[in-house]
């Protein structure tokens, strides 16, 4: 006679998963990229938000009243604007990160690839309002010029980071289908 005793008793089947689908993780450069394209908006909006607070950034106090409204409705205006430039400029992390992902991969793409060439246009758009006549009048001196140049400049990287960092997404979403 066979006594089965918890020790030699077999354990019941454990249920199976689905098999999860494999993902490939983004490539260390498409991080990179991502996260520089946060750290470009940056200067500009601590700029926004410098004029906002009324340190002086190259503009007289007229020009800051009489166009930009500050004091006014122009400090939410300049500093809405720093808040969304930046929270625009985290969107790029959705792609390269693996928590959370607001939409399906195909839709992800086609918005992500909306963006860049939206960010391209933007970018001429922007050369092309600060060689106007209008947008230089405004500033004080050359060094407020070299000062503004040297803090929207980074700008001018995003769509090419953007349209990398999109690339390397679309590639890997592709790979995967």
């Amino acid at each position: 006679m066979s006594v089965m005793t918890t020790a030699t008793a077999p354990l019941p089947a454990l249920p199976t998963l689905p098999a999860q689908p494999v993902h490939t993780p983004a490539p260390v450069w498409a991080r990179r990229a991502a996260h520089a394209i946060a750290l470009c908006a940056l200067p500009s909006g601590l700029w926004r938000i410098a004029m906002a607070s009324g340190v002086h950034v190259g503009y007289s106090d007229q020009v800051l009243r009489d166009v930009f409204d500050i004091p006014g409705w122009g400090i939410a205006y300049v500093v809405g604007l720093s808040v969304l430039s930046e929270l625009a400029a985290l969107f790029p992390l959705l792609l390269v990160g693996d928590r959370w992902r607001p939409l399906r991969p195909r839709a992800l793409a086609a918005l992500s690839w909306t963006v860049s060439g939206v960010l391209v246009l933007v970018a001429l758009w922007q050369v092309v309002v600060a060689f106007t006549v209008e947008s230089q009048t405004y500033m004080t001196g050359s060094t407020a010029h070299i000062v503004w140049g040297c803090v929207f400049a980074p700008l001018f990287a995003i769509p090419a980071l953007m349209t990398a960092v999109t690339w390397s997404y679309a590639k890997r979403h592709r790979a995967r289908a």
